[in-house]
C-alpha cells in the first residue's frame, strides 16, 4: 500500500531544535495559527536536536514542540520518518505515522510518480548499521535513564550537541544526487539530512533534497513542483 502524496505538502528537515536553534518552534506556532496552511506534513528526521521515547531529560525539555505536534496531527495528516538523532517516538505521537529507520524508504504515489522517502542515513556500511541498532535498543535506553542521576548523561549529550556546526555545503551535489538515485528505484526521491536544500534532475527522475530549516530558515512546499519558501 502507498501513501498517497497531496499536492499542498509541506517538508521540513534538519531543524536540530534546541535552546540557540528555535526555528521548529516558530515553525510549528505558524502552522498552529495556521500562517503556515497544509493538510499533509512531512517531518523528515533530526528535527530535535535529540529526542527517544525513552529520555525524560529530551522529553520534558521539548514538551512544548510535543504538544503542538500531538495537537496539530488531530487536524493535519502528519509523516515523521525518524533520523539519527530522534527516535523511538510512537509513544510520543500517537497520531503521526511515524516512520523507523528500518522500515525506509518510505514508498508513496505523487499523482503518476513514484516517490520513496527517508531522512538520508539508510544504503549505509554495516558499521553504522549495527551502530543504529544498538543506540535505538529499547532495553540499553530504559537502563540509561535509570542511571542518568541528575541527567548527568543527557545534559553532557545536550551540551555537545548544541556546539555542533551543521551547515555546510556540498561542492559535488550533482555528483551525490546521482549516486543516490542509483540506491533507489522511484521515479522521485526525496531525502533529508544532508542539509543541501537542492533538487537534481536526470531524464525522468528527480532527487530532492530538504533544506535544513536551523541552517536556511527554509523548508520546501509540493505545488507540482518543489518550491522553497522561507520561515
Amino acid at each position: 500500500m502507498y501513501l498517497n502524496i497531496k499536492s499542498d505538502s509541506v517538508f521540513v528537515a534538519d531543524s536540530h531544535y534546541n535552546e540557540r536553534k528555535g526555528q521548529f518552534l516558530i515553525f510549528l506556532k505558524k502552522l498552529k495559527s495556521e500562517e503556515i496552511k497544509t493538510s499533509q506534513l512531512f517531518l523528515m528526521g533530526d528535527m530535535f536536536d535529540f529526542i527517544s521515547g525513552e529520555s525524560r531529560y529530551f522529553i520534558k525539555r521539548n514538551q512544548e514542540l510535543i504538544d503542538i505536534i500531538n495537537e496539530l496531527s488531530k487536524r493535519v495528516e502528519i509523516i515523521y520518518l525518524e533520523g539519527n538523532h530522534d527516535y523511538n517516538m510512537k509513544v510520543l505521537f500517537p497520531d503521526v505515522l511515524v516512520v523507523k529507520r528500518e522500515n525506509q524508504p518510505l514508498c508513496a504515489k505523487y499523482k503518476d510518480k513514484s516517490v520513496q522517502i527517508s531522512h538520508g542515513d539508510i544504503f549505509t556500511p554495516w558499521h553504522y548499521d549495527l551502530y543504529c541498532k544498538i543506540i535505538r535498543n529499547h532495553p540499553l535506553l530504559v537502563f540509561l535513564n535509570m542511571i542518568d542521576f541528575g541527567y548527568f548523561i543527557s545534559k553532557k549529550i545536550y551540551y555537545t550537541l548544541i556546539e555542533k556546526d551543521i551547515c555546510y555545503k556540498m561542492k559535488n551535489f550533482e555528483e551525490f544526487a546521482q549516486r543516490r538515485l542509483k540506491k533507489y528505484s522511484s521515479d522521485i526521491v526525496i531525502e533529508g539530512h544532508f542539509h543541501q536544500g537542492k533538487i537534481f534532475q536526470k531524464k525522468e527522475r528527480l532527487y530532492v533534497n530538504i533544506p535544513s530549516l536551523c541552517c536556511e530558515n527554509r523548508y520546501f512546499r509540493l505545488n507540482d513542483k518543489f518550491i522553497g519558501e522561507d520561515l
